[in-house]
């Protein structure tokens, strides 16, 4: 296997791996709005609309063999990275309530489902924006500079 076929196999792989994550993170924010019938707050809204997309896009990147896909997906990961912070700074308290966003509705700080002390929704979106941030970071050092 020479070097050009082992840099596409990886690309392909990270390529993969970030679809999934961002269609596993798309399903389960449909699965607790839709089934579970938890609405989503205005923080929860501004991270689906910079994850949706990414799951259409990597799908496109894979097919494609696309290298391209950081240019822009990067975009629309690091919108949704400080959206995803930003909840989990207000969910810990650590930014006060009173600079939410949701000044009618439901609150952002809302505790849906709460496994094992940590694991929430709002933590749920920051691990998987995280994973393709991280991801999109490997797949641009195989560009050639």
């Amino acid at each position: 296997m020479n070097q050009i076929q082992k840099s596409s196999n990886t690309l392909f792989t990270l390529l993969f791996f970030a679809w999934i994550v961002s269609m596993v993170a798309t399903l389960g924010s449909l699965f607790f709005s839709e089934v579970m019938m938890f609405p989503p707050c205005v923080m929860c809204w501004y991270q689906r609309i910079c994850m949706y997309p990414l799951a259409i896009l990597f799908l496109v990147a894979l097919f494609c063999n696309d290298k391209n896909v950081f240019k822009y997906a990067m975009p629309l990961v690091l919108l949704g990275l400080f959206f995803a912070i930003y909840h989990n700074l207000l969910y810990f308290g650590i930014v006060p309530e009173t600079l939410a966003p949701c000044s009618q509705g439901v609150s952002c700080t809302s505790d849906y489902i709460n496994w094992f002390g940590f694991i929430t929704i709002q933590f749920l979106s920051l691990v998987a924006f995280a994973l393709i941030f991280v991801t999109l970071i490997f797949i641009r050092r195989l560009l050639p500079r």
